[in-house]
This record gives structure tokens, C-alpha cells and sequence, in this order.
């Protein structure tokens, strides 16, 4: 329970602080004592669909898809086919990459940023087939075949059925459409969810190859000293929040928890993003107001749950019931099983991009992800370590694109067009 007030505490503050947030004037901080600007009640969400807000005003060909899981939630996809200066009806036929983002955004985070610093359309420029996927309960995958968000059951989900039914689904759609083995990338949780299908070998024989950004596999040595302090003092807030299925971070439980802990004794809310993600070296400011204009999303409590056990437990398992007899009745175990990354097939490509300033994917944790990849192939694995990145700066960096997105690329084009 106090690691779910330390991870939620950290997830929800980087993805809530403003990126590139500088210390308050005097004046915003008399006025806005005890409540950041992000923590602000207004809806982040958008009448337009991704497609039409974000890309197709760039002059992006995009299409607003959705495939529906086995357990019946339906999930939003958005497919630019190919880049902005191609020729229309161009038939020859292109390598598929899905992107996956992180928990508490949806895939607009991966658009913020201009079409030439972009991960989606740079991809697009460069000749692949792009498809970026939406989990369950972000703004435009909210719909099920027979329950509402409304209900508690629409929130009876952890990563686990990411893993098992979200992207399944999504590979099956974009392998049926493209008849063709996939590319995918992740970022943060994006990676998580990818190891674990990938250690099962669920998704490896439609899998071309992975790229893995900010990879989040292990979590015991996360460098947040407010989750030490949210963990110790504000575990009554916690228990409540067992109450509410829906974990949003604009809903009123969670606004409250949050703004407690900006009244805690020597935590500024204002200046969070470092402390809790690490320096960011380079966002740009521009990029703020978008994205507080989409995001944060909603998750399920469960999952966050799920994400703390991970954290207090230092190994990556399914979700843990807690009580034996539960374990035994979901698993026919008295312990969920884990998830062993050292069965991730050694001749699959992976390239895996990393911070030095990440203290959320903490180089540690990133050595402990490594080491169970020892024995894949030498010439499968690629490591790229960004001495002055943090978290941020995989997917909003404005210098992204020459430092993480050309190597990237340069690493699909070696496992689909090779020389």
C-alpha cells in the first residue's frame, strides 16, 4: 500500500508538472499556495480525434481505426500510412511500427513536438507504415462492448491485461491489415508491457523488432524522495483511494491526495520534474500548454497497484492478490507467476535507449534489465545510453530526433531493408 502512494505520487506529478516548469513568481506562489497550475479541474480532453487535431493539419494522410480486445474493451488507433511529401496511391509497401506510450498519457505525447521532431512522422518521412496505439480507459478507448466507465468493472485490469489482451490485439489488427511482421516501440510503461508479451512469446513470431525507450522493467532503485515522504506520511489518503476503481488524476480523490502532498513540509510542487524524473535536458516550453491541454489520462487504480508491487517487491510478477487463496483461484498458485525476461527469444532485435539523468528509468534498474539479456545474440542487441537525458526527454526532447530517433531509425532500416 506505501509503495502504491510513492509510485502514484511520482508517475502523477511528472506527468502533471508542467515539462519545462521554472520556480513561481512571488506572486503565483501567494496565490497558488497549495495548488499547481496542472492541478487545475479543467478537462484536458479534446473533441477532435488525434488524427484530425495533430496530424492531419501537417499535411499527414491519418486514419481514426479501433479493434476490440477479448474482454471486450475497444481501443482507439490512429495509422499515418506514409509521409507528408510522398505521392498519393503510392502502393509499394511499407514496414508497420506500432508506438506505444507510457501509463497516465495516451498517444498524443508522441505528437507534441513539430512533424520534423516527432517520432510518428519522422517514421512516416522515412518510408514505414506507423500505427499509434491508445490503451484501455485513455479518452478515446473508453468504449467496451458491454460495460461503461461508469461501472467499477471497466476498471478491473492491471498491466497484466496489456499485456494479454490490448496488444494482441492491436499486433493481430496491424499484421492482418499490413501482412507483414511489426516494428514496435515503447516508452516507460510502453516497455514494460512489450518485455513481458516478449518473455512469453505471445507476440514473437509477428514481432520484426522492438525499440525500447526509457525501459521500465525494474523499479527498486527509482531516486524520489517525495515517494519516501508520500509513502511515510499519507497512507490514510491511500486507503481511500482503494475505493475508486478509476484512477483519475483530475477526479476528485486523487486532486486531493495530491494537493496534500504539495502542502507536505519541503516539497515544491513547482519544481517536481527534476526531482522526480531527473533533469530534463531538453524540452522545449512550447510544448506545455499542449500538453496540458491532453493530458493526464486515466488509468486503473489496479494498475497502479500492479506498478507498486514492482516497485516494493523488486521483481516483475503478475498481479499479486495478496492473499494465497486469491493467488490460487486467478493463477493455480499460491503465488503469481513471474514474468521471465531471460526467455525472451536471444535472436529477436531489441535496441534499448536509456538516461542518465532518468530517475525513473534508473540506470541501475536498466543494468538489472541487461543483465537478464546477457546472452542475447551480440550483433540482436543494441544499447544506447544519453548521458544527460531524463524520462521526458524520449518522447517531448527537442533534440530527440538526432540524438535517439536517427538511431531508431537507423535500427529498423537494418532489421527491414537490410544492405
Amino acid at each position: 500500500m506505501m509503495a502504491l502512494v510513492g509510485f502514484a505520487a511520482l508517475t502523477l506529478c511528472f506527468l502533471l508538472i508542467q515539462p519545462h516548469a521554472a520556480s513561481p513568481s512571488p506572486s503565483a506562489t501567494t496565490k497558488h499556495k497549495h495548488l499547481p497550475h496542472s492541478f487545475s479541474s479543467s478537462s484536458p480532453s479534446s473533441s477532435l480525434g488525434i488524427c484530425e487535431s495533430s496530424v492531419i493539419p501537417h499535411g499527414y494522410k491519418c486514419q481514426e481505426l479501433h479493434v476490440t480486445t477479448k474482454d471486450g474493451y475497444i481501443l482507439n488507433l490512429q495509422r499515418i500510412p506514409q509521409g507528408r511529401a510522398e505521392v498519393a496511391g503510392s502502393s509499394a509497401q511499407k514496414p508497420p511500427v506500432i508506438i506505444q506510450h507510457g501509463v497516465l498519457v495516451d498517444g498524443m505525447t508522441w505528437l507534441l513536438n513539430s512533424p520534423e521532431q516527432n517520432l510518428p512522422m519522422i517514421l512516416a518521412d522515412n518510408g514505414f507504415d506507423v500505427w499509434i496505439s491508445n490503451t484501455r480507459g485513455t479518452r478515446f478507448s473508453r468504449k467496451h462492448t458491454y460495460l461503461d466507465p461508469s461501472n467499477p468493472a471497466y476498471w478491473d485490469w492491471s498491466w497484466d491485461e496489456l499485456v494479454t489482451n490490448d496488444l494482441p490485439a492491436v499486433f493481430d489488427y496491424v499484421a492482418d491489415q499490413t501482412g507483414q511482421k511489426i516494428n514496435y516501440v515503447g516508452h516507460s510503461l510502453g516497455t514494460l508491457i512489450g518485455l513481458a508479451s516478449f518473455s512469453q512469446g505471445s507476440l514473437v513470431d509477428q514481432l520484426q523488432s522492438a525499440a525500447l525507450l526509457s525501459p521500465i522493467a525494474y523499479l527498486s532503485h527509482m531516486k524520489t524522495a517525495l515517494g519516501v515522504i508520500a509513502a511515510k506520511a499519507f497512507v490514510g489518503e491511500v486507503t481511500t483511494l482503494f475505493g475508486v476503481a478509476e484512477f483519475n488524476p483530475l477526479g476528485l480523490p486523487v486532486a486531493a491526495f495530491l494537493k496534500s502532498l504539495c502542502r507536505y513540509p519541503g516539497v515544491n510542487c513547482y519544481d517536481l520534474i527534476t526531482a522526480l524524473t531527473g533533469k530534463n535536458c531538453c524540452l522545449n516550453a512550447s510544448t506545455d500548454d499542449l500538453f496540458l491541454k491532453n493530458e493526464p489520462q486515466s488509468t486503473s487504480t489496479k494498475n497502479m497497484v500492479h506498478l507498486a508491487q514492482t516497485v516494493r517487491r523488486g521483481v516483475l510478477t503478475k498481479f499479486n492478490y495478496e492473499r494465497p487463496d486469491l493467488n490460487l483461484v486467478h493463477y493455480g498458485e499460491l503465488t503469481p507467476p513471474i514474468y521471465n525476461l531471460s526467455n525472451i527469444p536471444s535472436d529477436l532485435p531489441l535496441f534499448i535507449s536509456y538516461g542518465g539523468q532518468d530517475a525513473l528509468s534508473d540506470v541501475v534498474d536498466v543494468g538489472s534489465l541487461l543483465d537478464y539479456l546477457k546472452l542475447h545474440d551480440v550483433d540482436k542487441l543494441s544499447v544506447q545510453f544519453v548521458k544527460n537525458y531524463g524520462h521526458a526527454d524520449f518522447i517531448m526532447g527537442v533534440n530527440a530526433k538526432d540524438i535517439v530517433y536517427n538511431s531508431v531509425l537507423a535500427f529498423f532500416n537494418r532489421q527491414t531493408r537490410p544492405s
